[in-house]
């Protein structure tokens, strides 16, 4: 049963997975009229008005996103995009550049500096594509006038540590930055610019995708200091991150732009893609495959362990009264959880919250928790995530493993690698941020 729950699982992700196709997301936004025209959403554009068509953007799934495009225009210029190491598709008229995520690097730097040259010419009659996935905030790294590539480093690794979420972690990053927070939106300025993005954040609130690179920033200098009080983290950041993020506050340093910003005015944003989507192709699978189903929310955030035993403890009431599904059931979620780094293992939130739901749903029968990262992607390793049963604890204590010992550690990797439990799939190239499944056969 075991055996069957898993490959249940792993195919129910794979319809999520599919149903966050960056390159057909793109080519299905994109419609040509009988006119000549091309219209996208509301927007109807005569493509032979523009003298030329750039493509550039960052993220995870970048290069299908301006395959796509350069599939279903006339003609693509030029272009320039960044996207993670082992992320790359050879494209024709867009050159690739690779980068550090989820700490930037120069890579990134100095593909988000290419970014910039290239559009620093565009005039009215040019058109700007953009592509926007996961990732780009990492993968755009340009640091403000007066901070340094290291420092932007040091901070991205202390938010990370600190378990902030993401929108608070991009709040900060779009005020250390020079092309985030609706900055890039500037720097092609005035000619058309139409950014497709694909959602890896709850709620799909575009200003927090990739830190808003093309959309206006709600976020100021004095929110940013608010959040780093909040987690006390103010001594893990450089002491010059800090007095620029206070300069700022005190208004000696222009904000990112805001709502209203003459430089907006031809600026359009689609998001082609999102976990809503992928939740709700994972439940007609997992309807097909026999499951009574339903979504519990495509916008779980919280920590790791503590959302598992939420996961946990859905799965107890079902096994034990058939609320709020009877079996067999299957009880889907998307979002993304944080971690609290406290020990020095290796892992990511998925695995995590594997662990944790591993101890919670310990001697259970015909049950199966699944976590995995829709990227392929879960923290600083090869792993998507990993999947747990109700033999998990027990047969970790027949193996000598204290699971409990792992999770102190924050070393859920090399838990689920000896307990042969991890879920590895290598590089997807989407993301629309975690899918977790409660399976009760």
């Amino acid at each position: 049963m075991t055996l069957t729950l898993r490959d249940h699982a792993l195919e129910i992700f794979q319809a999520g997975l599919d149903a966050a196709n960056p390159e057909q997301a793109v080519l299905s936004a994109l419609h040509h009229n009988e006119d000549g025209t091309l219209s996208i959403g509301d927007l109807t554009l005569d493509l032979n008005y523009f003298k030329r068509i750039f493509v550039v953007g960052a993220g995870k799934a970048a290069c299908p996103m301006a395959r796509a495009l350069e599939k279903a225009l006339p003609y693509v210029t030029e272009g320039r995009i960044t996207t993670k190491y082992g992320h790359v598709m050879d494209l024709d008229q867009v050159r690739v550049k690779e980068a550090g995520h989820p700490v930037p690097d120069e890579n990134g730097m100095n593909g988000a500096l290419e970014i910039l040259t290239l559009l620093e010419e565009t005039t009215e009659q040019d058109l700007v594509f953009c592509v926007i996935s996961g990732g780009g905030s990492a993968l755009l790294p340009i640091p403000s006038r007066g901070l340094t590539l290291a420092q932007k480093q040091a901070a991205t690794s202390a938010l990370l540590a600190c378990g902030a979420p993401i929108q608070e972690m991009n709040a900060i990053r779009k005020h250390l930055s020079a092309i985030k927070g609706g900055q890039l939106a500037r720097a092609a300025f005035p000619a058309t610019l139409v950014t497709f993005v694909l959602s890896d954040v709850i709620g799909d609130d575009l200003d927090i995708i990739a830190s808003g690179p093309t959309v206006p920033d709600p976020d100021t200098f004095k929110r940013c200091l608010r959040i780093i009080e909040r987690h006390e983290m103010c001594l893990n950041f450089p002491a010059e991150v800090m007095g620029h993020l206070e300069r700022g506050a005190a208004g000696a340093i222009p904000d990112t732009p805001k709502q209203g910003d003459p430089i907006f005015e031809k600026a359009h944003t689609l998001i082609v893609g999102s976990s809503r989507q992928s939740l709700a192709m994972a439940r007609e699978k997992a309807q097909h495959l026999g499951y009574n189903t339903m979504i519990l929310s495509s916008m779980v955030d919280g920590e790791a362990r503590e959302v598992a035993k939420v996961h946990a403890a859905i799965a107890k009431e079902i096994a034990g009264t058939g609320n709020p599904l009877p079996r067999p059931a299957c009880v889907l979620s998307g979002g993304e959880t944080t971690v609290t780094i406290k020990g020095k293992g290796k892992g990511g939130r998925n695995m995590e919250f594997a662990l944790a739901a591993a101890l919670a749903i310990g001697g259970m029968d015909k049950t199966l928790i699944f976590s995995a990262g829709t990227d392929g992607t879960d923290g600083p390793t090869d792993a998507a995530g990993a999947y747990c049963h109700g033999q998990t604890y027990p047969g970790a204590l027949a193996k000598g493993l204290d699971a409990w010992a792992y999770l102190t550690k924050n070393d859920s990797y090399n838990f689920f690698k000896k307990m042969d439990e991890l879920v590895i799939t290598g590089p997807t190239m989407t993301n629309v941020m975690d899918l977790r499944l409660i399976l009760i056969g």
